[in-house]
């Protein structure tokens, strides 16, 4: 069981989904055997939808739209693409605590934090993975609740309680992207990113807030 500090990778241009699937497949083994480092990769893909383990056939609005990968993770269906930040997180939970609820509030508290650099008011919402952005200079909801709209995904696997699969933070993507699928099965709400937000955050920004951060929340 390694205890050296997590390897960050930060991977240049778009990376093939299903070749980073299976590299990440064969780095969490290794890290389950005591062979390899816990690991983070900051990437992007290019254009595609993924299929969590609770994706519905109708969640799927424009099949022909994108390639559709069935990930294996939790979740349902997410968009992938240029200008978002993916952060692969493949995390020993033996060393860490066995607790997966904790790993996702942690997962969740990382995020938001990071996104607090940037003057953000990101949230969790009961009943709703990933993380949120109040909208109150859009038209409310029908019932009058204001409007949110999501700027983070999150949707991990274990294996021999290796974390894989992670979050994703939209920086500067092609938000008309995510019109092919209903992301996560919520219909109410949409998303955003942060230069939607007004913020001209470059990733290296993101990047170097996500490494601040993830010290404060996991410790190394």
């Amino acid at each position: 069981m390694s205890t050296q500090p997590p390897e960050w990778t930060y991977k240049q241009g778009l990376s093939d989904y299903q070749e980073t699937l299976q590299a990440m497949e064969a780095r969490v083994a290794d890290i389950a055997k005591g062979n390899a480092p816990e690991a983070i990769w900051l990437l992007e893909h290019p254009p595609l939808y993924t299929a969590g383990t609770s994706a519905l056939p109708a969640d799927l609005t424009q099949a022909d739209r994108f390639p559709v990968h069935y990930a294996g993770r939790g979740g349902q269906y997410t968009y992938h693409g240029p200008g978002q930040r993916v952060v692969y997180v493949m995390l020993d939970l033996n060393r860490r605590g066995r607790d997966v609820r904790c790993f996702v509030h942690n997962l969740e508290s990382w995020v938001i934090n990071t996104l607090g650099e940037f003057g953000i008011r990101a949230e969790r919402r009961a009943g709703r993975v990933g993380v949120w952005v109040t909208r109150p200079e859009k038209s409310p909801l029908p019932d009058g609740s204001p409007r949110e709209d999501k700027i983070a995904a999150i949707g991990i696997k274990l294996r021999r309680w290796v974390s894989f699969h992670g979050i994703s933070i939209n920086v500067e993507p092609d938000l008309s992207h995510f019109e092919g699928i209903i992301p996560c099965g919520i219909r109410e709400h949409g998303v955003t990113s942060l230069v939607d937000l007004g913020l001209p955050v470059t990733m290296g920004d993101l990047d170097l807030a996500l490494k601040r951060q993830f010290m404060h929340i996991f410790g190394d």
